[in-house]
């Protein structure tokens, strides 16, 4: 019986690993020579769901673009398109595009396993915006082949520390994430007894953190996060006063930031990437793992925002403006813009986009 259960087991562990294989394997590139009008194009997967680092893609692309240079999102099927957040951003499929030598391909990381069928014409970039993600899929001792890429861009000190141990020689730049202050940003009157979380990474540490909390969570209504659009997550942190962090070794943390954006205190897990953003002053992080800590933290803060709601509102507030000052817009346009100079692109008449 057990070395049944074992079989099946096994047998579910390779069918998840094709899955996960199709996914990374890139689209059938053409290139021919050289263009009259090159362009910077961001490989991206036919992701449907909400995925952060896929609205980071997109909002590389609409900076390139609003600073006057050529730039789009290359997804593998013609006339895919991301819906569930607002844009306008330049998508194209890769059946349409015949790459050349003076193009830009920007492969994020999830393509690992599979760098190897990228085309040498274009000029290669890494966009890593998550360093524990790069030998994933990939069996030891192999490694992935860094050395096309002439150089790498990633999302956070901690991501890049990881590329430049791994990769030595690689060229690495950090473009930080941005929040966007319209869309994620406090209420302007106290919310409700709710605690939000996104338990997708982290299930069944967030439903043992709550059991933790028993009869705690009397009076407090349960934020779960997961499947919606940018606009209904960012009303649901709103409406929460604290927030549980449950990333699991996270090249930056954007839904910690995004929840600090939008008024939460926060308690849980910074998940390596996530570690510059949990500020002692305004949030309470806890060791990788430890329910019992994040339980902990949880109980004192939902008793203190029983207690002086505004207390904690104060600190949420100066949650929100730091993030709104430290992950701009404007900054991440300024870094973007200048790695591409670096990297030798015509962005003298790039200018990066006021606050």
């Amino acid at each position: 019986m057990a070395s049944g259960r074992g079989a099946a087991i096994s047998l579910a562990h390779r069918l998840s690993e094709r899955r996960a294989l199709r996914t990374r394997r890139p689209p059938a590139l053409r290139t021919a020579g050289s263009s009259p009008s090159p362009t910077i194009y961001y490989l991206c997967p036919d992701h449907a769901p909400p995925s952060g680092g896929i609205r980071a893609i997109y909002r590389h692309v609409d900076i390139l673009n609003d600073a006057g240079l050529s730039a789009a999102v290359l997804h593998h099927s013609e006339g895919f398109s991301c819906r569930w957040f607002e844009h306008s951003t330049r998508t194209l499929g890769a059946p349409s595009v015949v790459l050349s030598r003076d193009d830009v391909l920007v492969v994020p990381e999830i393509y690992g396993p599979f760098l190897r069928r990228l085309p040498r014409e274009p000029r290669l970039v890494a966009f890593s915006q998550n360093a524990y993600l790069t030998f994933e899929h990939i069996a030891p001792p192999l490694r992935p082949p860094y050395e096309l890429f002439e150089a790498a861009l990633t999302v956070s000190p901690d991501s890049a520390e990881y590329l430049r141990f791994a990769f030595p020689g690689l060229e690495v730049a950090i473009v930080a994430n941005a929040i966007d202050t319209a869309v994620f940003h406090p209420l302007d009157r106290a919310p409700g007894k709710r605690l939000a979380l996104m338990p997708r990474k982290r299930p069944a540490e967030a439903e043992e953190v709550l059991r933790l909390l028993g009869n705690r969570l009397r009076g407090w209504e349960v934020e779960r996060i997961d499947g919606v659009g940018e606009a209904e997550a960012a009303a649901m942190l709103r409406s929460a006063p604290i927030f549980l962090a449950l990333g699991r070794r996270e090249g930056f943390g954007l839904p910690v930031a995004e929840a600090m954006a939008s008024g939460c205190f926060t308690v849980g897990f910074p998940a390596f990437g996530g570690r510059e953003l949990f500020d002692p002053s305004f949030s309470t992080a806890v060791e990788d793992g430890d329910v019992l800590a994040a339980a902990l933290g949880l109980a004192e803060a939902m008793e203190r925002y029983s207690s002086s709601p505004d207390e904690v509102r104060a600190l949420g507030a100066r949650a929100a403006d730091w993030v709104a000052r430290e992950y701009s817009l404007a900054r991440q346009a300024e870094a973007l813009l200048g790695f591409y100079a670096e990297l030798g692109w015509p962005a003298s008449r790039a200018s990066a986009p006021t606050a």
